[in-house]
């Protein structure tokens, strides 16, 4: 249904608007002399604008860069700020620990540790929690303990699925059905299939048939994919997974870094989930780099009954930063006092309304798109009915009309996701927010169809 002249020549239009409304950002891009890439981070390079806004200043779910512009931020640091940008209650625990109390980062617990690790357990029923700064680290160090347990090599992931920068996590189903390294997969230390296995998501004779060889030490998933796009589990697929794991030995870890948008205890709770190892990070920190993993009881003792690991000191579950005081000042206040449940339940409410609007747009303009929502976040594809794994979810991709869309909604003040069509919602996004979103989305499906 998408004429790609037509495509083609408002995306040209919407960049040139871009250009001509942004030229200190434009400034600030070109001068990045000293910076790989010309950004703090390549992954910043994901724009859909000529180059990136460059911030200025956030609050809540709003953003404004350097040209003046405000912004009402779906994208809220791509789930980091889910708890909105600088919330009060953890701004003033960052400010007494850093100020009043002092000590940043000083390799001694706090009690605010204890406190957070409680309420993780409430939260997602896990007995024993430590600490990162990344989601990322917390999936490496869990991934290591697990192999040093059950004595077995491999990992197993599903295709195109997100756990940060884990190498072993890059892996996809390839055109035989087996893995193959994940295309564009940067200086892999080894050959991907040697420490790891993939099946799709939803796929439980793929699962079984991969489990069956006997050497995988872990199932690590997220609930639902989200990275690629949200993919949703099927009817008893999730069942299916933690039975198959019992029946060949291998523990299964939950990612939940994206996926705690599904409701105060993540998928887990929602879904009455058993995960023998639970990871988490970004959002808990209100905005300060965090990560947390979580250990059933047995687990756990089993790993601290094995003498012959150096839990301590070289077991490669450590940082020096990991557990400071400020993250953990952080999280015991956005837990306790900005994603609480019924944050939650607002948050909710609003992707709901977000999903039925976009929804009754694309019926309103017969398109054969599909929109998926979990708990918080939600987000349409160009694809109907929505893809059921990873490698369907990838072809659904359409990058042209992506880049449109996201651009035609920054240029009227609509932050998306970067990496895909993605809307997240805060403690305080209105319904009026939506509705913005919705008649800006609106009016870029009239225009690109000639309606």
């Amino acid at each position: 249904m998408i004429d790609r002249t037509r495509l083609a020549a408002l995306y040209a239009r919407e960049q040139a608007s871009f250009v001509s409304a942004h030229p200190r950002s434009a400034r600030a891009y070109a001068d990045a002399n000293h910076l790989f890439g010309q950004v703090p981070m390549t992954w910043m390079n994901k724009k859909a604008g000529a180059y990136p806004i460059y911030l200025d200043r956030a609050l809540g779910n709003r953003v404004w860069d350097l040209d003046g512009f405000e912004y009402i931020d779906f994208a809220l640091g791509d789930t980091g700020a889910m708890a909105g940008h600088s919330p009060a209650a953890t701004v003033a625990a960052v400010q007494h620990r850093a100020s009043d109390l002092g000590g940043i980062t000083t390799m001694l617990p706090t009690e605010d540790a204890e406190w957070v690790g409680a309420e993780l357990t409430r939260r997602f029923g896990l007995d024993r929690w430590s600490f990162a700064l990344t989601a990322t680290d917390a999936n490496r160090w869990a991934i290591r303990l697990v192999r040093a347990i059950t004595g077995r090599p491999k990992i197993l992931f599903n295709s195109y699925c997100y756990h940060g920068s884990v190498d072993e996590s890059l892996i996809v189903v390839g055109p035989d059905g087996e893995g193959m390294s994940r295309p564009g997969n940067v200086g892999e230390p080894v050959d991907v299939t040697v420490t790891s296995r993939v099946a799709e998501f939803n796929d439980l004779e793929g699962l079984e048939r991969q489990l069956a060889h006997g050497d995988v030490a872990a199932v690590l998933m997220e609930p639902a994919l989200t990275n690629i796009g949200i993919v949703l589990p099927e009817p008893g697929y999730l069942e299916g997974v933690r039975e198959l794991t019992r029946k060949y030995g291998t523990l299964l870890i939950n990612d939940e870094t994206h996926t705690f948008s599904a409701g105060p205890g993540g998928a887990t709770r929602l879904w009455n989930l058993e995960p023998d190892i639970l990871v988490i990070g970004k959002s808990i920190g209100g905005g300060i780099p965090i990560g947390a993993y979580g250990l059933s009881a047995e687990f756990a003792a089993s790993a601290l009954a094995r003498t012959d690991l150096d839990l301590i000191d070289m077991g490669g579950v450590g940082g020096t930063l990991a557990g400071n005081p400020l993250s953990m000042a952080a999280a015991r206040a956005t837990l306790e006092n900005v994603l609480t449940d019924e944050a939650f339940e607002h948050m909710i409410a609003t992707a709901t309304l977000f999903t039925e609007g976009v929804q009754a747009a694309i019926d309103r303009f017969g398109l054969p798109w599909s929109v998926s929502q979990l708990g918080a976040r939600t987000e349409y594809r160009f694809s109907n009915p929505a893809p059921r794994d990873g490698t369907e979810s990838n072809a659904a991709a359409d990058g042209e009309l992506e880049d449109f869309l996201h651009l035609y909604l920054l240029n009227r003040g609509i932050l998306l996701t970067p990496f895909h069509n993605m809307a997240l919602m805060s403690p305080v996004t209105t319904a009026a927010d939506v509705v913005a979103h919705h008649v800006i989305f609106e009016q870029a499906l009239g225009e690109l169809l000639g309606s």
